[in-house]
């Protein structure tokens, strides 16, 4: 029996527990938008919410999509902030990572630009549409009687 390698990502406890802290106590805007992105409503792509990245705690990831979502509120708009959040994204970023940025403004007033911007990058990051599982475990089973009815009529005399 083979030993299973461990992950070499590795999240801090500390890390992880903010993370817990920060789903519990979501903002107003993350709450909207959550409701609008959790159980593959968008395109059908699934987010999780407040995960440990690069060090850092990102708002909404698409891991299907490579996408990342962070909302600011008005703590984000000194040149300070805005600083720390670019050597934020960059970090994020290296690790193969797209960055969408909204204000918590936005996504209030216009959620369906904001939902559309999303779908969007979420196109464009996605390969190629997964089949639902139900559905491809038919082609599957389909494709199988055809290779066993080919190869029992090649078998004939």
């Amino acid at each position: 029996m083979a030993e299973q390698e461990t992950p070499t990502w590795k999240v801090s406890s500390r890390l992880r527990s903010n993370a817990r802290a920060l789903r519990k106590n979501s903002t107003d805007a993350e709450r909207i938008l959550w409701s609008e992105l959790c159980d593959h409503r968008l395109n059908g792509a699934g987010f999780r919410r407040q995960v440990p990245i690069a060090g850092f705690i990102a708002d909404f990831v698409c891991h299907q999509a490579n996408l990342v979502i962070e909302l600011d509120g008005c703590q984000h708009f000194s040149n300070e902030a805005e600083k720390s959040d670019a050597s934020r994204t960059v970090a994020i970023e290296t690790k193969g990572f797209q960055v969408l940025r909204f204000s918590n403004h936005d996504v209030m007033t216009n959620r369906a630009g904001v939902l559309e911007t999303i779908a969007a990058a979420i196109a464009a990051g996605t390969p190629t549409p997964a089949l639902p599982r139900k559905r491809e475990r038919e082609r599957t089973a389909i494709g199988a009687r055809t290779a066993s009815e080919t190869s029992d009529e090649s078998n004939k005399p």
